[in-house]
Parts: C-alpha cells; structure tokens; sequence
C-alpha cells in the first residue's frame, strides 16, 4: 500500500483528505474555484438522456459544496465505427443539462474507446465562507435527504428488460433533475454539512460524513423515500453488483436492527446515480430548511439523526 500523504497548501480548503465530492480553492478572500469530474457508461438506451444523465450528476457535484457552475467540459470515450449521431445525440442531451445550470461548455475531449462513456468536468465559484462541505455534522443535527433513493435498482431492472413504463419514468425523472434549486434552499438557511448520494450509495455517503465529521449517526429506513417499482424489484433480486461491493467494503462501519426490511437495506447500499443532497442541518433551522425547500417546490425528507460526537459504525434502524 502507497504511503500517499494528501499536499497542503493554506488556500486548499477541501482536497482528498475527506473524500467530499470535489476539491475547493480559494482564490482570494470573495472567491474559490470548485473542481469535479465524473463519467460512465449509460444506463438507459436513450443517448439524449444518457447525456443528461451524466451532465447532471456531474453538475451536482458542484452544488453539493454550496457552489455554481460555471464552465463545463466534455469526456467522451467512444467507438470510432458507432454511428456519430448517437454521439451527436449524447453531447446535446449534456449540453441541456449545462445550460440549465447557467454554465458554459468550453470544450473537452474525446477518444476511441469500445464502449461508450461521458461525463463532464466542472468547474464552479464559491464565497470561500460559504462552502459547506461533507464533514462539519454536529451532535442533534437533523438529517434530510432531497430525492428518494432507487435508481440503482431500477438501471438493473431496464438491464434485464423488466422495468416497467411507470417505473422507467420515475427513473428518468429524478435522474434528469439537477440539485440547483435545493442547494439555493440550502444556501439560503445554511448547513453543516453536505453531500449528494451517488455511487456508494446512501450508507457509504453517510459513512464519509460520519467519518469526516467525526459523529455518531442514526439512519431511519423506513423514513427513506424510495422511487415506484424499487422495492419490488430488490425483492425479485435485481440487485447492481455494486451495491455488494459498497455493503462489503462498509461491513464494519454499519449495524442495522432486524427488523429493518432486507430489501429496503438492500437499496440503501446500492449506487445511485445523480441522486439528491443528503443535508445535516441544525435542529433549530430544519424546519426554515423545509420551508424554504417548499418554496422552491423541492422534495425534502428527515432521514436521520447525528447523535454524539466520536465516530461510531451508523445504526441503521426504524423510526
């Protein structure tokens, strides 16, 4: 194993260290730059969706350390005897999603590759004292998350040509839908911390929190919302194989109580894909949080509670 020890450096607000969502400079005392990256392969067959798809959860990775972005680049790995409009197709959906977000394409880059990949990097600004990032949770935080989880489990059902047309639909909509407008909830009430929950799912994000904040964190199960059709579909078995992997690498960092549905718990470690802010937030402010996300026409749920202080593995278990 590589003895690697993270550079420091006085204006690197947040680097590797934390495992947050991205890196935050300060550039001076009213800015910092905010950089991410993140691609895959598709999930569904739909290249304009595909590409909004990746454009979105690339964006809200910026949104996610209390910022906006600004300027955008494409990653784009494909094979060089595909058919260039499927391409075509993939870029204009990701070019949706960056316009939307008020940034601007600036370009990127492309290579022969066997399979299809895209993404984007993002570069966002932020005031250096209103970045919120993925390890600053404090004892009697309230715990929100802003989209239910699922999606994971239904890329796995379109995979197996058994999803349903309702449930496909709830898919897409929550992974086409950017994190802009309840970070602007978030920003204007303030939080201790925050994150989105994306590929080590809602137990592996909330671990970096409580590792990074150094807490003590009760998650609630049957309080998660969870997209039409997922439920059923983790019962049937349509399981990512990612999500064995997260609750694998996670085993000692988690309990759960036995009466905590298995497949619910099952979907609780499966990879998401541009999925929701997973918010701590005062409990004297959670209520201004929740009125400021109906305002905005957000979805905003309780998931959970900060305990203690001390880092202890997070107690999955029914409210």
């Amino acid at each position: 194993m590589l003895d690697f020890k993270p550079p420091q450096h006085p204006d690197l607000l947040i680097g590797i260290d934390t495992r947050d969502d991205a890196g935050v400079f300060r550039l001076n005392s009213e800015q910092a730059v905010i950089q991410t990256l993140d691609f895959f392969t598709p999930m569904v067959d739909d290249p304009y969706l595909f590409g909004q798809i990746a454009a979105v959860n690339a964006i809200n990775d910026v949104y996610a350390m209390g910022g906006k972005p600004l300027l955008a680049m494409n990653i784009v790995c494909f094979p060089a005897c595909e058919d260039l409009s499927v391409l075509r197709s993939i870029l204009d959906g990701g070019l949706s999603k960056i316009k939307e977000a008020g940034a601007l394409l600036v370009g990127g880059h492309t290579i022969d590759d066997k399979e299809p990949k895209y993404g984007l990097a993002v570069t966002g600004l932020v005031h250096p004292e209103k970045v919120i990032g993925n390890a600053g949770a404090q004892p009697s935080d309230v715990l929100f998350l802003t989209k239910p989880i699922g999606n994971g489990i239904l890329a796995t059902a379109i995979k197996a040509g058994m999803i349903s047309t309702s449930s496909y639909q709830e898919g897409i909509k929550w992974m086409t839908m950017l994190n802009n407008n309840a970070a602007e909830a978030v920003g204007k009430v303030g939080a201790h911390a925050l994150t989105d929950v994306t590929g080590f799912g809602m137990v592996g994000h909330l671990h970096e929190m409580s590792a990074g904040s150094q807490v003590e964190i009760e998650l609630y199960a049957d309080k998660v919302k969870i997209m039409q059709g997922s439920l059923e579909y983790a019962q049937m078995g349509l399981i990512p194989g990612g999500a064995y992997k997260n609750r694998s690498y996670l085993q000692d960092k988690f309990a759960s109580d036995e009466d905590v549905d298995r497949a619910v718990l099952d979907i609780l470690f499966s990879p998401e894909t541009a999925g929701g802010l997973l918010i701590s937030v005062a409990e004297d402010k959670a209520e201004a949080l929740q009125k400021a996300m109906e305002q905005r026409q957000c979805t905003c749920f309780m998931v959970g509670r900060v305990l203690n202080k001390g880092f202890k593995p997070i107690r999955i278990r029914n409210f």
